[in-house]
């Protein structure tokens, strides 16, 4: 047994001489030489390291990790939460979906009541368009008129002009919400719909 070997046998079995509730560690630094001890040196805090019985068996490994699988390790942690979140929301929803409805009908009835507000809103937004629009286009040719005739357009009728398009272009930006409430809410049904007579068989 040459020297090298000879002390490394001495430390493994001087390491495995201490009393049955000490704890020893095995680690590698970063010239890949193993070590032995009870406790781990500040400065391989970051190793991988393994606890041993007085046997010399490895009883129990921990990996330390880097800080690029530690955000790894993170993300995986929060989409497996997320995921199991998705899966229980999924059997709420299916729960409430076969307790709430009897028929595919009844899908349906509830799906008309909850668009009846909705559209309500955007007829009344549409007429207001509508009529908005037609007072644009006369003050609009009332300014053409003034235009052909070479004239000055009065300030009054052009403020007229700019306050008339202000408040149309404000109720077609008023009409987004309610349209994409509406779409939402079909979107919803139909799902929703398709989802129950996957569960019940029921059409």
């Amino acid at each position: 047994m040459d020297k090298y070997k000879l002390l490394v046998a001495l430390a493994v079995g001087a390491a495995f001489s201490f009393p049955v509730e000490a704890k020893m560690y095995k680690w590698v630094d970063n010239n890949g030489t193993t070590h032995y001890g009870e406790t781990i040196p500040p400065e391989y805090a970051d190793k991988d390291r393994a606890e041993l019985n007085q046997a010399g068996r490895v009883v129990n490994k921990q990996e330390v990790l880097t800080p690029e699988k530690r955000r790894a390790q993170e993300q995986e942690d929060a989409k497996k939460l997320e995921d199991e979140k998705a899966a229980a929301e999924k059997k709420r929803h299916d729960q409430t979906l076969t307790s709430t409805y009897s028929s595919v009908k009844e899908i349906d009835l509830a799906r008309s009541r909850s668009l009846q507000q909705i559209d309500a809103r955007i007829n009344v937004i549409d007429s207001a368009i509508k009529t908005t629009n037609d007072n644009l286009i006369g003050l609009q040719k009332e300014a053409d008129g003034y235009t052909l005739r070479k004239k000055e357009i009065p300030g009054s009728l052009k403020d007229d002009l700019q306050e008339t398009q202000a408040r149309l272009d404000k109720l077609n930006k008023d009409m987004e919400k309610p349209q994409a409430e509406k779409a939402s809410v079909e979107a919803r049904y139909d799902a929703d719909k398709a989802r129950y007579i996957e569960l019940t068989g029921k059409k």
